[in-house]
């Protein structure tokens, strides 16, 4: 039985958020309060990789810190590297872990751009040339397939906060901020929010994209495990394990091998029709013989590639200023 469309059956089980802000902004300590309702609702743990240590004065208690001064529980692993985060999070037993936080997929970012040791192009020879990047974005991209949409868990990645520009009339103009890191990462998640802290020292949530619906467009202050609590009552019992990436590839690979070779019998086929009719043409002694083969060329034009069908429109109209200027020339003798 070949592809069909059924009906929708979403398999939506766990939470995926990106969350970016400014420092200080409240990020991890928010990721922290809503991954502790999210571990408490089932009875698991946190998975945490931390790339700056920022994540240490929650794991004491902190007499000083007026929400949640009590110490959070969670394992972490304190690395930058993107192979050891990749490995780590593709090790994460759905059966131990309920959540798994990434702060800062900034810095996994950079390592992947690290990473890339080949040749280097632009004026300075500062800039990765664009066949490279395929490679490099490989497996940051599988890395961020777990968290944002395929892990069997609740998913937060964490990142700074850049600004935004646009060139105005050769002039730049900041026109909004975003998270440090690939371009297609902010809002690869079912959820995305922007931190900030009010001057008067009250962390802030705004987010621009919840398929939820529960926090879109809102701006909310002291965001706690309340704050997405009604998000637990729209997920389903099963959650998207996605396609079999080898086989996806196969696939499209087989369906452009198939249409190359569509191409090629058709290339083959149309040169040997341009081949007769170029030949019919050049034997042409007289306008209507020229117009026979015209009328011959043009009932198969349908197999002819565009070139070859270009190149015998100009072989006829050169045939027949040819002939026309050899009829001229015997009325004159």
């Amino acid at each position: 039985m070949g592809t069909a469309f059924m009906r929708a059956a979403p398999q939506q089980g766990y939470l995926k958020f990106t969350m970016f802000g400014s420092p200080g902004s409240g990020k991890t300590f928010t990721s922290l309060l809503w991954a502790e309702g999210l571990a408490k609702a089932s009875g698991k743990k946190i998975a945490f990789v931390d790339t700056e240590r920022g994540s240490d004065p929650y794991a004491i208690a902190n007499k000083h810190r007026k929400i949640h001064p009590e110490a959070f529980e969670f394992d972490a692993l304190y690395t930058t590297s993107l192979a050891e985060t990749l490995e780590a999070v593709k090790a994460v037993d759905p059966a131990e872990y309920a959540v798994v936080i990434v702060d800062s997929i900034t810095h996994i970012w950079q390592a992947a751009i690290d990473a890339y040791s080949g040749p280097m192009v632009g004026s300075a020879g500062d800039k990765i040339p664009m066949q490279a990047w395929g490679p490099i974005k490989k497996p940051y991209k599988e890395l961020i397939d777990l968290l944002a949409k395929h892990g069997q868990y609740h998913g937060f990645i964490l990142g700074r906060q850049k600004n935004i520009f646009e060139d105005e009339d050769g002039s730049l103009r900041k026109t909004g901020v975003g998270l440090k890191a690939e371009g297609e990462t902010q809002y690869e998640p079912m959820t995305c929010v922007q931190m900030s802290m009010t001057p008067d020292g009250v962390n802030t949530c705004f987010s621009d994209k919840d398929r939820w619906s529960v926090l879109s467009g809102r701006t909310i202050a002291n965001p706690n495990f309340a704050t997405i609590e009604p998000m637990l009552a729209l997920l389903g019992i099963e959650h998207q394990t996605g396609e079999d990436e080898e086989e996806r590839i196969a696939k499209d690979a087989a369906l452009l091998e198939e249409k190359a070779n569509k191409a090629a019998a058709k290339t083959e086929k149309s040169k040997a029709l341009y081949e007769e009719f170029q030949a019919a043409i050049l034997a042409s002694t007289s306008l209507v013989e020229l117009g026979a083969a015209r009328a011959a060329a043009s009932k198969k034009k349908t197999s002819l590639v565009m070139d070859h069908k270009n190149a015998l429109r100009l072989l006829i109209e050169s045939k027949k200023d040819s002939l026309a200027n050899s009829a001229v020339g015997e009325m004159s003798n």
